[in-house]
């Protein structure tokens, strides 16, 4: 396992020994949450399940309470306006005595006669179905009756017993004139068939003038009592409590004290006092004797092969004496549990590996912040071991690493320098031995070529200049004074004196040098601008120097730039540290092929250039320990930056 671990590269090492720190712990964790998020969720759904329960038991019990409190209201109306009714009627009897007792006062009829009007006007009213208005004399003597005029029912009893004629006969005596009194008793009348005793109310008043006790009656049930209307809003209530769903299968039922099912999905009527559940318990005779509290015991539908155990929540509705129970299977509302369950189980399974992804993501991220530097440095390494010096790694932070990329860069860069010292003194014996050679060339062609341009310049004055051979003098005379500027270049490069410094104002030199060129032959067709920069501080120039260098870079912008061209000379403070100078023309550019040459010496893009120009400006740049650079595009101009320090370092 070592020996597999050291061959592997360092991101691999990390994602084999890092990510099972992070993996493992997340799964153990993973399913430790989900084992206490089934358990809860288990506790909150039977929690909430037996809060369904209840609640629905209580909303039942708010509907039969509801249901019993609208119809005692409804029939105590309905009885007050039955008595108002009555209490009409009986005044109206005793009206129609009063009209009789006045013609009776008038002498226009007898008190036979005002009796017999009376009677036959109380015979035409009718209450309901079967009532109507009697009278009797306070000896209990039937004055006004359908059937039993004339009898005597002192001693008349209701189906308790109770005389109710005797106790008529004495409230109606003794009450205020004009109050109407009422009754209420139990009575059988054989004559209309019934078979049990019904309700009846009397209104009764005491008419002193005949001593009649006037009173109506009738049965309640014919009355304010309703049975149809009763039933049709019981199937409605009923209608109202089955509609109501518990679970998938689980509904809601009331039954009596003696375990009648009065409210039921398709029982109703059934007596189930002496049912058992699965294991022979007697729950419906448990639950009529405590009327109040839960139970849970196994059931076996008809169709199903096992028992399920079922939760039902009852409670006792005292205005009926009802039992109302709300019953639910258990599997029904654990069925959501459960398929929580196996959610939460997936999830621990699938957020582990997701998390378990993005950690090896991350920790190969990681790995290859820690890394790449590396390969960096190792790539940076090879290629300064192939002789490439210029290359520098990438300082990507003040860590370990990149110190030791500044150190690394900091070491390729004094190996350039001694390149550089190499070269400079390579390139210094060189320009000895050209300034030795160039020392000859200058004296062995500097003297024919006088002699050429002294015999040129005699026969361009002895020939007219309509002679054909004048333009042949011409050429010869031009072409030598070329050749002779070549040399000096040449010796100007090769023996290019050290500079002799003088503190100078750079922008007054650049304004003399700038007169002096708007004057020059070359710079006819363009304009030069300025653009100097105030507060520049004089330094220690070679003044003559920095003119040549000036008019060689004016000269060059003004060949490439087109006739009506403009140049741009300006100068401004950099980093408090250097004067920058720039000199811009609109020209062709400069290729980019050729940026990398165009210091080097004989190297020119013109027809009759020398290619020493440039050369001859970056080396007095150098000793001035300036910096010169060029910035060019094809067909968009030329820019040449000139970097001369504030301080020069002494060496």
């Amino acid at each position: 396992m070592n020996r597999l671990l050291n061959n592997l590269k360092i991101r691999s090492k990390m994602l084999v020994v890092i990510l099972p720190l992070v993996v493992v712990p997340i799964f153990v964790l993973g399913a430790v949450i989900g084992y206490v998020a089934t358990e809860q969720a288990y506790q909150g759904l039977t929690a909430t399940s037996k809060a369904d329960l209840d609640h629905m038991a209580d909303f039942t019990l708010d509907l039969l309470d509801g249901h019993h409190r609208q119809f005692e209201v409804y029939r105590e109306d309905k009885k007050n306006i039955v008595r108002q009714e009555m209490k009409t009627l009986v005044d109206l009897a005793y009206n129609l005595i009063n009209q009789q007792q006045a013609y009776l006062a008038a002498g226009t009829i007898d008190l036979q006669t005002a009796q017999q009007a009376a009677r036959n006007s109380f015979k035409e009213v009718s209450i309901g179905s079967s009532g109507y208005l009697f009278a009797l004399t306070s000896a209990g003597t039937l004055k006004v009756h359908p059937v039993r005029e004339g009898e005597n029912i002192i001693d008349a009893h209701d189906e308790q017993g109770r005389y109710f004629i005797r106790e008529m006969t004495a409230q109606a005596i003794s009450s205020p004139p004009g109050k109407v009194l009422y009754t209420i008793y139990p009575w059988r009348n054989e004559q209309l068939g019934d078979l049990r005793p019904r309700n009846k109310i009397v209104a009764f008043r005491y008419c002193p003038e005949w001593d009649w006790i006037v009173a109506a009656g009738g049965y309640l049930d014919e009355t304010y009592d309703d049975p149809a209307f009763e039933r049709a809003a019981m199937t409605t209530l009923a209608e109202q409590i089955k509609s109501k769903k518990v679970g998938e299968t689980g509904y809601i039922y009331c039954m009596t004290r003696d375990g009648t099912l009065t409210i039921h999905p398709d029982a109703e009527g059934e007596n189930l006092l002496q049912s058992r559940d699965s294991n022979g318990r007697a729950f419906i005779a448990e639950m009529v004797e405590h009327k109040n509290g839960w139970i849970r015991y196994p059931w076996l539908n008809k169709g199903e092969s096992r028992a399920r155990m079922k939760i039902v929540r009852y409670r006792y509705f005292e205005p009926w004496d009802w039992i109302v129970a709300v019953g639910s299977y258990e599997d029904e509302f654990y069925r959501t549990a459960d398929a929580l369950k196996w959610r939460i189980a997936l999830h621990v399974l699938l957020l582990p590996l997701l998390i378990g992804l993005i950690a090896a993501g991350l920790v190969f991220l990681a790995a290859r912040m820690l890394t790449e530097p590396i390969h960096n440095m190792i790539t940076v390494i090879r290629k300064v071991k192939q002789g490439r010096l210029d290359e520098q790694m990438t300082v990507a932070g003040r860590d370990e690493l990149g110190e030791l990329a500044i150190a690394f860069n900091r070491m390729t860069r004094m190996l350039r320098k001694n390149k550089e010292l190499e070269a400079a003194l390579a390139q210094q014996g060189k320009m000895a031995s050209l300034g030795v050679l160039s020392s000859g060339v200058a004296h062995e062609i500097n003297n024919p070529l006088g002699v050429i341009l002294g015999y040129a310049g005699y026969l361009e004055k002895k020939i007219p200049a309509d002679d054909p051979n004048f333009s042949y003098i011409h050429e010869i005379k031009r072409e030598s004074k070329r050749c002779k500027k070549i040399v000096q270049d040449l010796l100007s490069y090769s023996r290019t004196p050290k500079p002799v410094l003088e503190p100078a104002d750079i922008n007054q030199l650049l304004r003399q040098i700038i007169d002096f060129a708007s004057n020059h032959t070359d710079l006819h067709h363009v304009t030069i601008k300025q653009d100097l920069g105030a507060e520049i501080p004089q330094i220690s120039v070679d003044a003559d120097q920095l003119r040549q260098v000036a008019i060689n870079l004016l000269l060059n912008a003004g060949s490439a730039s087109p006739q009506g061209g403009e140049i741009r000379v300006s100068t401004r403070l950099e980093d408090d540290k250097f004067i920058r100078i720039e000199f811009t023309d609109f020209g062709a550019g400069i290729a980019e092929e050729n940026l990398e040459k165009i210091f080097e010496p004989f190297f020119t893009t013109k027809a009759r250039g020398t290619g020493l120009g440039l050369a001859i400006t970056k080396q007095i740049i150098d000793m001035h320990q300036g910096e010169i650079c060029i910035d060019s595009e094809s067909g968009r101009g030329t820019t040449v930056i000139i970097r001369l320090p504030l301080v020069r370092e002494e060496y």
